[in-house]
Protein backbone atom coordinates (compact mmCIF):
# COMPACT_ATOMS: atom_id res chain seq x y z
CA UNK A 1 0.00 0.00 0.00
CA UNK A 2 1.42 3.36 -1.00
CA UNK A 3 -0.72 6.48 -1.45
CA UNK A 4 -1.08 10.09 -0.32
CA UNK A 5 -4.22 12.00 0.70
CA UNK A 6 -5.10 15.38 2.16
CA UNK A 7 -6.02 15.31 5.86
CA UNK A 8 -9.33 17.15 5.30
CA UNK A 9 -10.51 14.57 2.73
CA UNK A 10 -9.75 11.66 5.05
CA UNK A 11 -10.83 12.97 8.46
CA UNK A 12 -14.65 13.09 8.17
CA UNK A 13 -15.15 9.65 6.51
CA UNK A 14 -12.70 8.13 8.99
CA UNK A 15 -14.68 9.66 11.89
CA UNK A 16 -17.90 8.22 10.47
CA UNK A 17 -16.48 4.72 10.05
CA UNK A 18 -14.71 4.73 13.42
CA UNK A 19 -18.04 5.59 15.07
CA UNK A 20 -19.34 2.13 14.17
CA UNK A 21 -16.30 0.33 15.61
CA UNK A 22 -16.60 -0.89 19.21
CA UNK A 23 -13.44 -0.34 21.25
CA UNK A 24 -13.81 -3.49 23.34
CA UNK A 25 -14.02 -6.47 21.04
CA UNK A 26 -13.58 -10.20 21.47
CA UNK A 27 -11.98 -10.30 18.00
CA UNK A 28 -8.99 -7.93 17.70
CA UNK A 29 -9.70 -7.28 14.01
CA UNK A 30 -13.08 -5.74 14.89
CA UNK A 31 -11.23 -2.85 16.54
CA UNK A 32 -9.66 -2.13 13.17
CA UNK A 33 -10.77 -0.29 10.07
CA UNK A 34 -10.35 -1.99 6.70
CA UNK A 35 -8.51 0.21 4.18
CA UNK A 36 -8.79 -0.75 0.52
CA UNK A 37 -7.12 1.19 -2.29
CA UNK A 38 -8.48 0.41 -5.74
CA UNK A 39 -7.51 2.71 -8.59
CA UNK A 40 -8.46 6.26 -7.62
CA UNK A 41 -10.66 5.30 -4.64
CA UNK A 42 -9.91 4.61 -1.01
CA UNK A 43 -12.57 2.59 0.82
CA UNK A 44 -12.79 2.57 4.61
CA UNK A 45 -14.90 -0.10 6.36
CA UNK A 46 -15.83 -0.49 10.00
CA UNK A 47 -18.09 -3.11 11.57
CA UNK A 48 -19.15 -4.63 14.89
CA UNK A 49 -20.81 -7.63 13.14
CA UNK A 50 -24.23 -6.00 13.57
CA UNK A 51 -23.63 -2.71 11.76
CA UNK A 52 -21.26 -2.06 8.85
CA UNK A 53 -20.27 1.27 7.31
CA UNK A 54 -18.25 1.74 4.13
CA UNK A 55 -17.00 5.20 3.13
CA UNK A 56 -15.46 5.98 -0.27
CA UNK A 57 -12.88 8.72 -0.69
CA UNK A 58 -11.54 9.92 -4.06
CA UNK A 59 -7.75 9.87 -4.39
CA UNK A 60 -5.66 12.15 -6.61
CA UNK A 61 -4.05 9.77 -9.08
CA UNK A 62 -4.18 6.02 -9.67
CA UNK A 63 -2.76 3.50 -7.23
CA UNK A 64 -2.24 -0.25 -7.23
CA UNK A 65 -4.83 -2.38 -5.47
CA UNK A 66 -3.96 -2.92 -1.81
CA UNK A 67 -5.84 -3.67 1.41
CA UNK A 68 -4.95 -3.77 5.09
CA UNK A 69 -6.62 -3.31 8.50
CA UNK A 70 -5.34 -0.85 11.14
CA UNK A 71 -6.55 0.20 14.62
CA UNK A 72 -9.46 2.58 14.01
CA UNK A 73 -9.16 4.78 17.09
CA UNK A 74 -5.39 5.21 16.84
CA UNK A 75 -5.54 6.14 13.16
CA UNK A 76 -8.36 8.61 13.84
CA UNK A 77 -6.47 10.18 16.76
CA UNK A 78 -3.38 10.58 14.55
CA UNK A 79 -5.36 12.29 11.79
CA UNK A 80 -7.08 14.59 14.29
CA UNK A 81 -3.75 15.61 15.82
CA UNK A 82 -2.09 16.56 12.53
CA UNK A 83 -2.08 20.22 11.43
CA UNK A 84 -4.77 21.45 9.05
CA UNK A 85 -3.95 21.15 5.35
CA UNK A 86 -1.48 18.33 6.02
CA UNK A 87 -0.79 15.80 3.29
CA UNK A 88 -0.58 12.27 4.67
CA UNK A 89 1.43 9.48 3.08
CA UNK A 90 0.54 5.86 3.81
CA UNK A 91 2.98 3.02 3.10
CA UNK A 92 3.15 -0.58 4.31
CA UNK A 93 6.31 -2.31 5.45
CA UNK A 94 5.89 -5.96 6.40
CA UNK A 95 3.29 -5.98 9.21
CA UNK A 96 3.31 -2.23 9.85
CA UNK A 97 1.54 0.75 8.31
CA UNK A 98 3.67 3.87 8.12
CA UNK A 99 1.85 7.22 8.36
CA UNK A 100 3.88 10.33 7.47
CA UNK A 101 2.88 13.98 7.44
CA UNK A 102 5.47 16.75 7.45
CA UNK A 103 8.00 15.85 10.14
CA UNK A 104 5.64 13.46 11.91
CA UNK A 105 5.92 9.72 11.43
CA UNK A 106 3.81 6.95 12.98
CA UNK A 107 4.09 3.18 12.67
CA UNK A 108 0.89 1.22 13.29
CA UNK A 109 0.41 -2.53 13.77
CA UNK A 110 -1.82 -4.17 11.15
CA UNK A 111 -3.85 -7.33 10.71
CA UNK A 112 -4.46 -9.10 7.39
CA UNK A 113 -7.53 -7.98 5.46
CA UNK A 114 -8.69 -11.58 4.98
CA UNK A 115 -9.46 -11.72 8.72
CA UNK A 116 -11.89 -8.80 8.42
CA UNK A 117 -15.54 -9.94 8.40
CA UNK A 118 -18.10 -8.86 5.81
CA UNK A 119 -21.82 -8.65 6.43
CA UNK A 120 -23.49 -11.01 3.99
CA UNK A 121 -24.89 -9.49 0.83
CA UNK A 122 -28.67 -9.33 0.82
CA UNK A 123 -31.09 -8.75 -2.03
CA UNK A 124 -33.58 -6.06 -1.10
CA UNK A 125 -37.25 -7.01 -0.97
CA UNK A 126 -38.15 -3.35 -1.33
CA UNK A 127 -36.02 -0.36 -2.40
CA UNK A 128 -36.86 3.33 -2.44
CA UNK A 129 -35.19 6.75 -2.48
CA UNK A 130 -35.65 9.44 0.16
CA UNK A 131 -34.07 12.80 0.88
CA UNK A 132 -31.31 12.49 3.51
CA UNK A 133 -32.60 15.36 5.62
CA UNK A 134 -36.13 13.97 5.44
CA UNK A 135 -34.94 10.55 6.63
CA UNK A 136 -32.94 12.10 9.48
CA UNK A 137 -36.01 14.12 10.53
CA UNK A 138 -38.17 10.97 10.64
CA UNK A 139 -35.57 9.15 12.77
CA UNK A 140 -34.99 12.07 15.13
CA UNK A 141 -38.72 12.61 15.70
CA UNK A 142 -39.25 8.99 16.79
CA UNK A 143 -35.93 7.61 18.05
CA UNK A 144 -36.20 8.97 21.61
CA UNK A 145 -38.97 6.47 22.42
CA UNK A 146 -36.86 3.37 21.66
CA UNK A 147 -36.25 1.03 24.59
CA UNK A 148 -32.77 0.48 26.01
CA UNK A 149 -31.75 -3.06 26.94
CA UNK A 150 -35.34 -4.20 27.38
CA UNK A 151 -35.86 -7.95 27.78
CA UNK A 152 -38.42 -7.56 25.00
CA UNK A 153 -35.58 -7.34 22.49
CA UNK A 154 -37.84 -6.26 19.63
CA UNK A 155 -38.43 -2.94 21.45
CA UNK A 156 -34.69 -2.11 21.42
CA UNK A 157 -34.95 -0.63 17.95
CA UNK A 158 -37.18 1.17 15.49
CA UNK A 159 -39.82 -0.30 13.21
CA UNK A 160 -39.60 0.79 9.57
CA UNK A 161 -42.84 -0.07 7.79
CA UNK A 162 -43.09 0.48 4.04
CA UNK A 163 -46.43 0.51 2.28
CA UNK A 164 -47.31 2.03 -1.09
CA UNK A 165 -45.87 5.57 -1.18
CA UNK A 166 -45.45 5.67 2.61
CA UNK A 167 -42.59 5.08 5.05
CA UNK A 168 -43.66 4.86 8.70
CA UNK A 169 -41.21 4.84 11.61
CA UNK A 170 -42.43 3.63 15.01
CA UNK A 171 -40.64 3.21 18.33
CA UNK A 172 -41.89 2.36 21.81
CA UNK A 173 -40.51 1.33 25.18
CA UNK A 174 -43.88 0.13 26.51
CA UNK A 175 -44.60 3.41 28.34
CA UNK A 176 -44.76 5.78 25.37
CA UNK A 177 -44.88 5.49 21.60
CA UNK A 178 -43.64 7.71 18.77
CA UNK A 179 -44.83 7.42 15.17
CA UNK A 180 -43.84 9.45 12.11
CA UNK A 181 -44.98 9.18 8.48
CA UNK A 182 -42.94 10.14 5.41
CA UNK A 183 -44.09 10.25 1.80
CA UNK A 184 -41.96 8.20 -0.62
CA UNK A 185 -42.34 6.87 -4.15
CA UNK A 186 -42.69 3.09 -3.95
CA UNK A 187 -45.25 0.40 -4.70
CA UNK A 188 -45.61 -2.76 -2.61
CA UNK A 189 -48.27 -5.45 -2.64
CA UNK A 190 -48.43 -5.59 1.16
CA UNK A 191 -46.67 -3.65 3.96
CA UNK A 192 -43.02 -4.61 4.58
CA UNK A 193 -41.74 -4.35 8.17
CA UNK A 194 -38.17 -4.24 9.47
CA UNK A 195 -36.93 -3.61 13.03
CA UNK A 196 -33.61 -1.74 12.92
CA UNK A 197 -31.57 -2.13 16.13
CA UNK A 198 -30.93 0.87 18.35
CA UNK A 199 -27.27 1.29 17.39
CA UNK A 200 -28.14 1.19 13.69
CA UNK A 201 -30.80 3.87 14.16
CA UNK A 202 -28.43 6.18 16.08
CA UNK A 203 -25.65 5.75 13.50
CA UNK A 204 -28.06 6.46 10.64
CA UNK A 205 -29.17 9.68 12.27
CA UNK A 206 -25.55 10.87 12.50
CA UNK A 207 -24.55 9.86 8.98
CA UNK A 208 -27.04 11.30 6.55
CA UNK A 209 -27.90 14.95 6.96
CA UNK A 210 -27.27 16.52 3.52
CA UNK A 211 -30.57 18.34 3.00
CA UNK A 212 -30.26 18.31 -0.80
CA UNK A 213 -29.11 14.75 -1.57
CA UNK A 214 -31.12 11.52 -1.73
CA UNK A 215 -30.22 8.11 -0.37
CA UNK A 216 -31.31 4.67 -1.54
CA UNK A 217 -32.88 2.46 1.15
CA UNK A 218 -33.19 -1.31 0.69
CA UNK A 219 -34.95 -3.67 3.08
CA UNK A 220 -34.41 -7.42 2.94
CA UNK A 221 -35.40 -10.25 5.26
CA UNK A 222 -32.33 -9.75 7.47
CA UNK A 223 -30.75 -6.38 6.63
CA UNK A 224 -31.35 -2.71 5.93
CA UNK A 225 -28.95 -0.97 3.54
CA UNK A 226 -28.77 2.79 3.03
CA UNK A 227 -26.50 4.18 0.31
CA UNK A 228 -25.44 7.65 -0.77
CA UNK A 229 -22.82 8.68 -3.30
CA UNK A 230 -19.92 8.11 -0.89
CA UNK A 231 -21.35 6.01 1.99
CA UNK A 232 -22.89 2.56 2.30
CA UNK A 233 -24.51 1.68 5.63
CA UNK A 234 -25.70 -1.86 6.40
CA UNK A 235 -27.32 -3.14 9.57
CA UNK A 236 -28.71 -6.49 10.59
CA UNK A 237 -32.35 -6.44 11.61
CA UNK A 238 -33.86 -7.59 14.89
CA UNK A 239 -35.56 -10.94 14.37
CA UNK A 240 -38.86 -10.48 16.17
CA UNK A 241 -42.41 -9.25 15.79
CA UNK A 242 -43.09 -5.62 16.63
CA UNK A 243 -46.24 -4.96 18.70
CA UNK A 244 -49.44 -3.96 16.89
CA UNK A 245 -48.91 -0.23 17.39
CA UNK A 246 -52.29 0.64 15.82
CA UNK A 247 -54.02 -0.78 18.92
CA UNK A 248 -52.06 1.61 21.14
CA UNK A 249 -53.26 4.77 19.39
CA UNK A 250 -56.12 6.30 21.46
CA UNK A 251 -59.42 6.18 19.57
CA UNK A 252 -61.94 7.77 21.96
CA UNK A 253 -60.20 10.96 23.08
CA UNK A 254 -63.01 13.50 23.35
CA UNK A 255 -61.09 16.25 25.17
CA UNK A 256 -58.67 18.49 23.24
CA UNK A 257 -56.07 20.86 24.67
CA UNK A 258 -54.06 23.28 22.53
CA UNK A 259 -51.20 25.22 24.08
CA UNK A 260 -48.15 27.26 23.26
CA UNK A 261 -45.44 24.60 23.14
CA UNK A 262 -42.65 26.63 24.73
CA UNK A 263 -44.86 27.87 27.55
CA UNK A 264 -45.99 24.33 28.36
CA UNK A 265 -42.45 22.97 28.08
CA UNK A 266 -41.05 25.62 30.44
CA UNK A 267 -43.89 25.01 32.91
CA UNK A 268 -43.17 21.26 32.95
CA UNK A 269 -39.41 21.88 33.31
CA UNK A 270 -39.84 24.18 36.31
CA UNK A 271 -42.38 22.02 38.14
CA UNK A 272 -40.35 18.85 37.52
CA UNK A 273 -37.54 20.21 39.72
CA UNK A 274 -39.50 19.09 42.79
CA UNK A 275 -40.85 15.83 41.35
CA UNK A 276 -39.84 12.44 42.71
CA UNK A 277 -36.35 11.87 41.28
CA UNK A 278 -37.05 8.20 40.61
CA UNK A 279 -40.56 8.24 39.15
CA UNK A 280 -40.68 11.83 37.78
CA UNK A 281 -44.46 12.03 38.18
CA UNK A 282 -46.45 15.25 37.78
CA UNK A 283 -50.21 15.84 38.04
CA UNK A 284 -51.95 17.80 35.29
CA UNK A 285 -55.28 19.38 36.19
CA UNK A 286 -57.27 20.73 33.25
CA UNK A 287 -60.10 23.22 33.77
CA UNK A 288 -61.78 25.56 31.32
CA UNK A 289 -59.01 27.68 29.81
CA UNK A 290 -56.23 26.59 32.19
CA UNK A 291 -53.75 23.84 33.01
CA UNK A 292 -52.30 23.50 36.52
CA UNK A 293 -49.23 21.28 36.87
CA UNK A 294 -48.28 19.97 40.33
CA UNK A 295 -45.30 17.93 41.53
CA UNK A 296 -44.19 16.77 44.95
CA UNK A 297 -41.56 14.45 46.38
CA UNK A 298 -40.84 12.29 49.45
CA UNK A 299 -39.30 15.34 51.21
CA UNK A 300 -42.80 16.89 51.26
CA UNK A 301 -41.72 19.62 48.83
CA UNK A 302 -44.18 20.83 46.23
CA UNK A 303 -44.22 22.86 43.02
CA UNK A 304 -47.30 24.21 41.23
CA UNK A 305 -47.77 26.36 38.15
CA UNK A 306 -50.83 27.38 36.10
CA UNK A 307 -50.78 28.39 32.44
CA UNK A 308 -53.52 29.41 30.02
CA UNK A 309 -54.52 26.80 27.41
CA UNK A 310 -57.26 26.37 24.86
CA UNK A 311 -59.48 23.83 26.64
CA UNK A 312 -63.24 23.76 27.08
CA UNK A 313 -63.92 20.27 28.41
CA UNK A 314 -64.87 19.35 31.95
CA UNK A 315 -62.37 19.21 34.81
CA UNK A 316 -59.81 16.43 34.35
CA UNK A 317 -56.82 15.40 36.47
CA UNK A 318 -54.21 12.98 35.14
CA UNK A 319 -50.63 11.99 36.04
CA UNK A 320 -47.65 11.54 33.72
CA UNK A 321 -43.92 10.94 33.79
CA UNK A 322 -42.80 14.50 33.06
CA UNK A 323 -39.68 13.35 31.18
CA UNK A 324 -41.88 11.61 28.60
CA UNK A 325 -43.84 14.82 28.02
CA UNK A 326 -40.66 16.90 27.73
CA UNK A 327 -39.18 14.44 25.21
CA UNK A 328 -42.20 15.01 22.98
CA UNK A 329 -42.01 18.80 23.38
CA UNK A 330 -38.38 18.67 22.25
CA UNK A 331 -39.23 17.12 18.86
CA UNK A 332 -42.44 19.01 18.05
CA UNK A 333 -41.43 21.63 15.51
CA UNK A 334 -44.25 24.21 15.48
CA UNK A 335 -45.13 26.71 18.19
CA UNK A 336 -48.34 24.92 19.23
CA UNK A 337 -48.92 21.49 20.72
CA UNK A 338 -52.17 19.51 20.85
CA UNK A 339 -53.11 16.98 23.55
CA UNK A 340 -56.08 14.67 23.12
CA UNK A 341 -57.40 13.02 26.27
CA UNK A 342 -60.29 10.81 27.35
CA UNK A 343 -60.05 10.32 31.13
CA UNK A 344 -57.50 9.99 33.93
CA UNK A 345 -56.80 6.33 33.13
CA UNK A 346 -56.34 6.61 29.36
CA UNK A 347 -53.23 7.43 27.33
CA UNK A 348 -52.73 10.91 25.91
CA UNK A 349 -52.23 11.49 22.20
CA UNK A 350 -49.82 14.37 21.63
CA UNK A 351 -49.31 15.95 18.21
CA UNK A 352 -48.00 19.07 16.57
CA UNK A 353 -51.06 21.33 16.30
CA UNK A 354 -50.14 22.19 12.69
CA UNK A 355 -48.73 18.88 11.43
CA UNK A 356 -50.29 15.43 11.80
CA UNK A 357 -47.40 13.48 10.23
CA UNK A 358 -46.10 12.55 13.71
CA UNK A 359 -48.04 11.21 16.69
CA UNK A 360 -46.97 10.51 20.26
CA UNK A 361 -48.74 8.35 22.83
CA UNK A 362 -47.91 8.73 26.55
CA UNK A 363 -49.36 6.36 29.13
CA UNK A 364 -50.68 7.89 32.38
CA UNK A 365 -49.22 7.32 35.85
CA UNK A 366 -51.08 6.65 39.07
CA UNK A 367 -50.01 9.32 41.57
Amino acid sequence: MNFTIEREKLLRPLQQVAGVVERRQTLPVLSNVLMVVDGDTLSLTGTDLEVELVAHVALDGQYEHAEITVPAKKLLDICKSLPDESTIQFTTDEQKLSVKAGRSRFSLATLPSNEFPNLEEATGNVTFSINQGYLKSVIDRTGFAMAQQDVRFYLNGMLFEVSTNLLRAVSTDGHRLALCNAEIQVEVESPVQAIVPRKGVLELSKLFADMDADVSVSLSANHIRVESADLRFTSKLIDGKFPDYERVLPKNSDKTVISDKNEMKQCFSRVSILSNEKYRGVRLRFENGSLTTVANNPEQEEAEETINVDYAGGELEIGFNVNYLLDVMNVIRSESVKLQLADSNSSALVTDANDDSAMYVVMPMRL
